[in-house]
């Protein structure tokens, strides 16, 4: 095996640039998900090591110091639209301090533009296109690039090379567990999320999701569109695992696209963890049965996060949402009945966006109640159906074609004739102000934070992480 090093690069101060986040940014309150696309690979290649620069708060100086020390064959970056810059820069300093070393760059970005990102980058040795775990494992091997499926590649004359596509994995017990190269690579407590319980971890039961939103990055680029699932038995066997290793543990998150895709499953799953007694919480999508969710919730469901979207039914048959309000609303209901917390989360400026359908989404989010909302802003990543149509109807240009400005803040990229860049990008503090400055919103905070002394400074400090977002936004907007 080649000695070998999994890297999300260090970039903008607070960037979420993990593979778990649908959105590579900043957040409004310091978040950051487990990197797991570059765990998964790392745990098929023995001997690698895994640095996950942003939560760890590890500088270029420090990667290039470890670079020196271990003296890395191979170096793996997981890279995404908004930092592919930045990355790049990261490289071109590990190459300049070890010309002999190998770099490979995977993700959703170099997935749908390997040519293009290659030929952007020229210290970048090959990429990996879609589902890259066994390639990566293959490339460590020292196997023959040009018996490797699934990369583009420069050959030895400087030409780039694009092999065959990588068949997609069928069975997922074939993967190994992440919570090995956690617990190897990463300090638990730098991974914190708003409406999760501290410390978490996170994980995939499985890939790909059936739904068609025309935004959504990893299924149309990366995860398919057909949900792969590991068995029960794999997905409990890791749980305990990572009980074992993490005792402190107070939520275990699931982070595929839409776990409840497959409803047996789901119910099947809750059922052991129930038995393990452990609390957990998921993606959903707003259509879950009554029946189910109290089989869930029974079993240790604490929180769902379901992406609403919008408040305007136009606009979600616009986004091929394949959702209708009233159902969303009774599902919504059957939580608030059963107990179970919902993080909602909303996107503002997307296709058929107008004044009337953002003041229709506010209404409907205060309406709906959920414990916590996510309200971010239309971003039409290469790959997908939103960025085609928007390049098409020229509502994406050249000057706000950037996703995030030089501080990682998500900006508005899209504009249509009757909404300009700015009311669409003023429209997220908007929704929060009316979210959360409700008298009987303010109310439940602060009653939460009256019954947990550790509620209490957590909210404080989520509070003070919040204005100074609200703050960089302004001087965005200036």
């Amino acid at each position: 095996m080649m000695k070998t090093l999994f890297l999300q690069a260090p970039s903008f101060e607070g960037f979420d640039g993990g593979a778990g986040s649908r959105y590579q940014a900043k957040r409004e309150i310091k978040s950051f998900w487990f990197p797991t696309w570059l765990a998964q690979p790392a745990a098929l290649v023995p001997g690698s090591k895994l640095i996950d620069a942003p939560p760890a708060r590890v500088s270029l100086q420090d990667v290039l110091a470890d670079q020196a020390k271990e003296g890395y064959e191979l170096c793996i970056m997981h890279t995404s639209t908004p930092s592919f810059a930045s990355d790049v820069k990261v490289a071109e300093a590990m190459k300049q301090a070890n010309p002999k070393l190998k770099i490979g760059f995977i993700g959703a970005k170099v997935a749908v533009e390997a040519e293009k990102s290659l030929a952007a980058a020229p210290v970048v040795d090959f990429v990996a296109r879609n589902e890259f775990d066994f390639t990566i494992k293959e490339i460590a091997e020292g196997r023959d690039w040009a018996d490797v499926d699934g990369i583009s590649y420069r050959n030895a004359a400087g030409e780039i090379v694009h092999n065959r596509d990588r068949a997609i994995l069928e069975n997922m017990d074939e993967l190994p567990f992440v919570t090995e190269v956690y617990k190897q690579n990463l300090h638990l407590e730098d991974y914190f999320i708003g409406y999760l319980m501290h410390p978490y971890i996170s994980i995939y039961t499985g890939r790909g999701c059936k739904s068609r939103c025309t935004f959504c990055l990893w299924p149309q680029t990366v995860g398919g569109h057909r949900y792969r699932t590991r068995s029960v038995e794999h997905v409990i066997e890791e749980i305990k695992l990572a009980k074992k290793h993490y005792p402190q543990v107070k939520e275990f998150f699931f982070d595929d696209d839409t776990f409840t895709d497959d409803l047996p499953r789901a119910e099947a799953i809750a059922r052991e963890l129930g038995k393990l007694g452990v609390t957990w919480s998921c993606n959903a999508k707003a259509n879950v049965p009554y029946e189910t969710l109290k089989v869930l919730k029974e079993n240790g469901l604490r929180l769902l996060l379901v992406g609403y979207e919008s408040g305007n039914q136009q606009i979600l048959h616009n986004i091929k949402k394949g959702m209708r309000i009233e159902v969303a609303k009774k599902f919504t209901s059957d939580c608030h009945k059963l107990g179970i917390k919902i993080h909602g989360t909303f996107i503002m400026g997307l296709p058929g966006e107008t004044k009337e359908t953002i003041e229709e989404t506010i209404r409907y989010a205060t309406e709906i109640n959920p414990h916590t909302i996510q309200v971010s802003l239309a971003a039409p990543y290469p790959g997908t159906f939103l960025f085609n149509q928007a390049v098409e109807n020229k509502w994406l240009d050249i000057d706000h074609a950037e996703l995030i400005d030089e501080h990682g803040v998500q900006m508005a990229p899209l504009h249509y004739p009757h909404l300009s860049h700015q009311e669409i990008f003023d429209a997220v503090e908007t929704m929060y102000r009316r979210f959360y400055f409700r008298r009987s919103k303010i109310l439940s905070i602060l009653n939460e934070m009256i019954r947990s002394p550790q509620m209490l400074v957590r909210r404080l400090r989520e509070g003070v992480e919040f204005f100074q977002f609200l703050r960089e936004r302004h001087q965005v907007a200036g």
